[in-house]
């Protein structure tokens, strides 16, 4: 296969286009149109075989998505809009032409679900599959959400129960004996997550949510993360489990709120809400999106994270020393 061959093929794959990306795939840069009203959001993540995911874990075309929706959950966490995409691709050179589509395949039905462009990105050989995506998206200046804003009182919330993406990672690594409906729905969550970009929009919207960010390192680390970015401390009260993390965590005899805290990869949000607004707050997203907001935990004065009053440990993901 020649670079043009496969780049031709891949056009074909991402030609869905936005009206304001004027020119895509093909050039020497894309082109689109930038809202005067918003400031632009713009985020970077990457996916490396080996390190976040292996082919024996997962089909191609899933490893496209799991990366495209990674890297649109950072603009969720800032309540923004996705617009476009880049896609920089490294692969093997014994790597097959349908192989690369296939993993196209991935990141262009992931980019239609969420109304983002793919507008361009490279192509080289590597060691290994590496995908590291841009994504620029649109957000209000007045709905931007940073994970600063938290202040004592605050309640600390989250979009969905947690533990599932980690029970799939296990079924995806060895043999469990898990029903057949908790393996699927685990399987999904480590596969095909979610970016909650719509939720994300929801809260942006809100003057009294005052700091979000996604949980993509598990809920240890990152509420750690999101109170240190306040110079706050945080009371972690309680871990809202998935029946399938609660499963699986029995199985390999853990301790089922320590398993899903040493998760990752889950791409709920993480909200910080003033305390009296909460119960309406939550009531509205309950009515919006069929799903409760579940309370975590809450914020206070001085540093560091507790549970069952003891300090916390960060147990989530870590590049460096996972």
């Amino acid at each position: 296969m020649t670079e043009d061959d496969v780049i031709s093929a891949i056009a074909t794959l991402c030609q869905d286009r936005l009206r304001r990306v004027t020119l895509g795939i093909g050039d020497d840069a894309a082109l689109w149109q930038a809202s005067r009203s918003h400031r632009s959001a713009i985020s970077t993540d990457m996916q490396v075989e080996g390190v976040h995911f292996t082919r024996e874990m997962m089909p191609l075309q899933d490893v496209g998505w799991r990366a495209m929706a990674a890297a649109l959950s950072d603009l969720a966490a800032m309540g923004a809009r996705p617009v476009l995409a880049t896609v920089a691709l490294a692969f093997p050179r014994e790597t097959q032409r349908e192989e690369l589509l296939e993993v196209y395949r991935g990141l262009s039905e992931c980019g239609r679900r969420f109304k983002t462009a793919i507008a361009g990105g490279d192509l080289s050989v590597a060691p290994s599959l590496v995908l590291s995506i841009t994504v620029v998206g649109e957000v209000r200046p007045s709905d931007a959400k940073t994970r600063a804003g938290a202040r004592p009182g605050d309640v600390v919330a989250i979009t969905g129960r947690l533990g599932a993406a980690r029970a799939g990672l296990e079924l995806a690594r060895q043999s469990l004996a898990l029903d057949e409906e908790h393996a699927a729905a685990a399987l999904r969550a480590f596969r095909r997550p979610e970016p909650r970009l719509a939720e994300g929009r929801f809260f942006a919207a809100s003057k009294n949510v005052t700091a979000m960010m996604d949980c993509s390192d598990g809920l240890a680390t990152d509420l750690a993360r999101l109170a240190d970015a306040a110079v706050c401390a945080a009371t972690l009260e309680s871990v809202p489990l998935h029946d399938a993390a609660r499963r699986v965590a029995a199985l390999l005899g853990e301790d089922p709120e320590k398993f899903a805290l040493a998760g990752g990869e889950e791409y709920e949000l993480m909200v910080a809400v003033k305390p009296r607004a909460f119960a309406h707050l939550s009531a509205r997203y309950a009515k919006r999106f069929k799903r409760p907001l579940l309370r975590v935990g809450t914020f206070g004065k001085g540093s560091g994270v507790t549970w069952n009053g003891a300090p916390l440990e960060r147990s989530g993901w870590d590049h460096f020393t996972t």
